[in-house]
């Protein structure tokens, strides 16, 4: 009988195989979602660029847990080396087996952006849905009198909480504090798989939006001070892609903002991604990642794939039912058969949803109407965060928050309603 270790202990023992060079051990220990993405050699990859960009290390901290729910525990390692401090970061299940392996920098605690102003809203804890899969939320309300507008939150793919919270950096607490003070009410919740973890592990991509994003809106519309006839859905990436099937759930969705929603097909994206890492961190290992993510994406789009192609072929390891949801579904099309005003927004610089490769499909199919507005942050990557060069993925680490722009131009188009608005590019 295997032992089973508890997270902080398990967390441990990731960091003492690493710190020996023992990469196969720490592979044996991946969860099979978690064995699709990466391997041995990958972890061997960024574990000796990250420590020898810090020298040697002079000392490992104790363990700090995250619980919440049935969702795996995630923990953080601090290590200390010479020239730097970084974490171990893991989410460990029940049986002791690794769902995430990151190594980040440490980073300080997230602090309101300089556009929010606290004392011009209240906030408070609801639950979205019923059941159980019913989710945590929040609902961030103006202080001033109303009629307000409102707007509903969608994240991005993964089992991302309320706020989008990626390492120090929580975008959507950025973007609901930023319309709040700008007179905007937004109801925001955490996923459910991020709230049940496995419980939720057969969702698709419908059943995991959705049906909780038509809840967020009809609480949204019940709350003193919202104009019912104005709350709005506003997703980020594939929260962005879903949105349009969420208005055609709820009819009293008034419109649309979509951020960085992707029109490529999600598998064909998914090998032109790790591509592009792979030409920033060449070598063996994101080779291997290559040729694993393009194996794993034609097994996706393969004619023949079924309700009962095993979950392990597949990209990322979703189950199959998933991904015919997925493929079933064209985001341009059910936005174009709406007849309600859209604003779509794009980062110039994100590698994940781009200008080349996802913008076009929102042009070539709405671009015609006078109520939907196109408009490209050029300086800004797949989180909205500006920057300037090439955007990589270390570029998502450091504190940062939503660009204020961003938030401007939110506030402003949902206040007026969504009207008439110009196409940028």
């Amino acid at each position: 009988m295997r032992m089973v270790l508890n997270p902080e202990a398990t967390a441990r023992t990731v960091v003492e195989l690493a710190r020996t060079g023992r990469f196969d051990e720490i592979e044996r220990l991946f969860a099979p979602p978690l064995r699709a993405l990466i391997d041995a050699e990958a972890v061997r990859a960024a574990w000796t660029g990250e420590i020898g960009a810090r020298g040697p290390i002079t000392g490992v901290g104790e363990p700090v847990s995250e619980r919440a729910g049935a969702q795996p525990a995630r923990v953080s390692v601090p290590v200390t080396c010479e020239s730097g401090e970084l974490a171990v970061v893991v989410a460990v299940d029940g049986d002791g087996l690794l769902h995430d392996l990151r190594l980040t920098a440490i980073t300080p605690p997230w602090a309101p952006p300089p556009y929010a102003d606290p004392a011009s809203f209240d906030e408070r804890d609801v639950v979205i849905g019923d059941g159980p899969l019913a989710v945590p939320g929040t609902l961030t309300l103006p202080r001033e009198p109303g009629p307000h507008p409102g707007v509903v939150l969608l994240s991005g793919g993964g089992p991302f909480d309320r706020d989008a919270t990626s390492g120090a950096n929580k975008p959507l607490k950025d973007l609901a504090w930023g319309l709040a003070g700008r007179g905007v009410a937004v109801a925001r919740f955490d996923k459910a798989a991020h709230a049940h973890g496995a419980l939720a592990a057969g969702l698709t991509m419908t059943e995991e939006y959705v049906p909780h994003a038509v809840a967020a809106v009809q609480l949204l519309r019940e709350q003193p001070g919202v104009d019912p006839g104005r709350v709005f859905v506003a997703g980020h990436s594939m929260g962005g892609k879903i949105a349009p099937r969420v208005a055609t759930a709820e009819p009293a969705v008034a419109g649309l903002v979509i951020m960085a929603g992707d029109t490529q097909p999600m598998h064909r994206a998914a090998v032109r991604v790790v591509r592009y890492l792979a030409s920033l961190y060449p070598g063996p290992a994101t080779d291997a990642a290559v040729e694993s993510i393009t194996r794993q994406a034609a097994a996706v789009a393969d004619p023949g794939l079924s309700p009962s192609t095993p979950a392990e072929s597949l990209l990322f390891g979703r189950p199959a039912p998933y991904w015919l949801d997925v493929r079933g579904y064209d985001p341009v099309a059910t936005a174009a058969a709406l007849d309600r005003p859209m604003f779509i927004l794009q980062g110039g610089r994100d590698y994940q949803v781009t200008v080349a490769d996802d913008l076009p499909g929102w042009q070539a199919g709405l671009a015609h109407r006078p109520d939907v507005t196109i408009r490209v942050y050029d300086a800004d990557d797949h989180l909205f965060f500006p920057g300037a060069g090439p955007s990589m993925p270390a570029g998502y680490e450091p504190a940062q928050h939503l660009d204020p722009a961003v938030v401007t131009d939110i506030a402003a188009w949902l206040k007026t309603a969504g009207g008439p608005g110009a196409v940028l590019t």
